[in-house]
């Protein structure tokens, strides 16, 4: 029951609106502010049109935005939203959004952490949905259950992932965290084990290339397995909404490493992982097996 009121209160926030605070400066408006030397805006005026740009002079009752076309002055009041990116992240005169699902591979984690206040809810093979929300900067706490029809909450599998962000910075991040799972008891004899993978990931690299390199111990119960397992896996961004995502396991007791390749495509809120799994070795299928997964980003 812990764990279903745990996955309530999850839900609850991923629906909550977010607060959003308005500036002093313009009361009933957005904050504006000048951008530092390598940054730039994303204007959004009242009738929807977006510029990019930068805010070169304002005052209490306008604004002068300078684009690659030239310079404007607009009226405070016009401003709808107005937002700070990295310069490097526009692209011929459009936003590179960064992939909004960059704690993760395709499951497993990497060492980056979620922004205190910000969440998602994903859903894998439709039957494994989970929440995971940004409770500060450096922990994040998350869980979900299976949706198997079967008529029964005791037959499902629970899951609790928390998360905590040992180093954060642009290009080098490390995490540990921990996989609790709760598995349904198996031939009727009232027993449910507890598995666990706890782990320790480092992220290298920023945005638009990474690599990530994870190690986990397993236990069943309070048993822990006798060697570790590994996770090799990297990101690599091919256009504004797509990147190549791969991540590869080598678990003890199995003899061919498993591996994923695919796809991931996203917008600034949402991604969809297409991607196909398979084993080095053998029993090897062509092309592999298909695996999907989204993400919607609150």
């Amino acid at each position: 029951m812990r764990t279903v009121r745990l996955l309530i209160i999850l839900m609850v926030l991923a629906i909550a609106p977010p607060y959003a605070a308005t500036g002093d400066d313009n009361p009933g408006g957005p904050s504006i502010t000048l951008p530092g030397p390598d940054q730039m805006q994303i204007l959004t005026t009242g009738d929807g049109s977006s510029l990019i740009g930068r805010v070169v002079r304002l005052d209490e009752h306008e604004l002068v935005f300078q684009t690659g076309a030239g310079t404007m002055t607009i009226r405070r009041d016009m401003v709808r939203s107005i937002r700070t990116v990295p310069a490097n992240a526009i692209r011929n005169g459009k936003y590179w959004f960064p992939d909004p699902n960059h704690t993760r591979l395709l499951f497993a984690p990497t060492g980056r952490m979620l922004e205190k206040g910000r969440g998602y809810f994903a859903d894998y093979y439709v039957f494994f949905p989970a929440v995971n929300y940004g409770v500060t900067e450096r922990i994040s706490l998350g869980g979900g259950m299976s949706l198997f029809p079967t008529g029964s909450l005791d037959k499902q599998i629970y899951y609790f992932t928390p998360k905590v962000g040992l180093h954060q910075s642009e290009r080098l991040n490390f995490a540990s965290g921990a996989l609790i799972i709760r598995i349904p008891e198996i031939d009727n004899d009232g027993d449910s084990p507890l598995v666990s993978v706890l782990y320790g990931t480092g992220t290298w690299g920023g945005p638009e290339r990474s690599l990530t390199l994870g190690l986990g111990y397993g236990m069943v119960d309070s048993e822990f397995a006798d060697r570790p397992l590994v996770v090799l896996g990297g990101e690599y961004r091919l256009t504004r909404r797509t990147a190549f995502v791969s991540e590869n396991w080598i678990m003890p007791g199995v003899e061919s490493a498993l591996i994923s390749y695919g796809l991931r495509l996203f917008t600034e809120t949402l991604s969809a992982d297409l991607a196909l799994l398979n084993t080095l070795g053998a029993d090897a299928l062509f092309p592999g097996v298909p695996y999907i997964d989204f993400v919607w980003n609150f």
